[in-house]
């Protein structure tokens, strides 16, 4: 596989660097909002969380693991999910303690979904009263804007995995090519022949066939004549 180019960043970091962008731009398009939480799934083996604050990260992560709460809730129903004051609040016990003990009184929490990942924006405010109108708009415009460029970076990543399959599949296919005309000279065989010579013994080493290949070519075929010439005698 192709190395990554020197200037294009892991993957883990390009995602935390949207989410934590969409949060912090996400903050300044409510004034009455303190913090915002984002979290992502689809681009790894678990939901990540990012938050503007960290005394707001624990509200996200208590909130997946025990699997109820704003976030649960909007992903289930797939639409926002906006507690206006959590002092009266009845719903999601353990996440609505944490939440006043933080100081959180109001929150809103946006889920979006698009082509196998899941976004989620949460917003809190330390003032009760409704969150989701004065947010859900500019936020849903940049939650698009940061889900694209997240899916253009997975299919650039993964075009640049193909690629690089590609090419390993073709030295090989030369490498191996290579190695079938220097048996095919040792040996005065056919190229059919050749190629299964290589594979029997890529089989009884317990070698990749290229490997073998490549051992062949760098020997130019030195010492193997009598194993090649024993081997094709058991295939005639």
């Amino acid at each position: 596989m192709l190395p990554e180019p020197e200037h294009q960043e892991p993957e883990t970091t390009t995602t935390a660097r949207r989410l934590s962008l969409l949060a912090e731009q996400s903050v300044r398009c409510a004034p009455a909002c303190c913090g915002a939480v984002t979290t992502i799934s689809g681009s790894g083996p678990e939901r990540r969380i990012t938050a503007t604050h960290p005394d707001l990260a624990p509200l996200a992560a208590v909130q997946l693991a025990c699997g109820d709460g704003p976030i649960p809730s909007a992903l289930a129903a797939g639409e926002p999910v906006d507690t206006e004051d959590l002092l009266t609040e009845d719903r999601w016990p353990g996440y609505r303690a944490l939440a006043l003990e933080s100081g959180v009184r109001s929150s809103v929490t946006l889920p979006y979904r698009r082509s196998g990942i899941e976004v989620t924006v949460s917003l809190y405010g330390y003032r009760p009263g409704s969150l989701e109108q004065s947010v859900r708009g500019p936020v849903g415009i940049l939650v698009n804007e940061i889900t694209t460029g997240l899916l253009r970076d997975r299919r650039y990543r993964a075009a640049l995995a193909e690629v690089g399959q590609l090419e390993t599949a073709l030295r090989s296919r030369s490498v191996i090519d290579q190695a079938s005309g220097i048996v095919i000279h040792v040996l005065g065989c056919e190229a059919e022949q050749a190629f299964g010579l290589l594979r029997t013994i890529s089989q009884r080493t317990n070698r990749k066939l290229a490997e073998v290949a490549e051992a062949v070519v760098r020997a130019k075929g030195r010492g193997l004549e009598s194993e090649l010439s024993a081997l094709a005698g058991h295939q005639r």
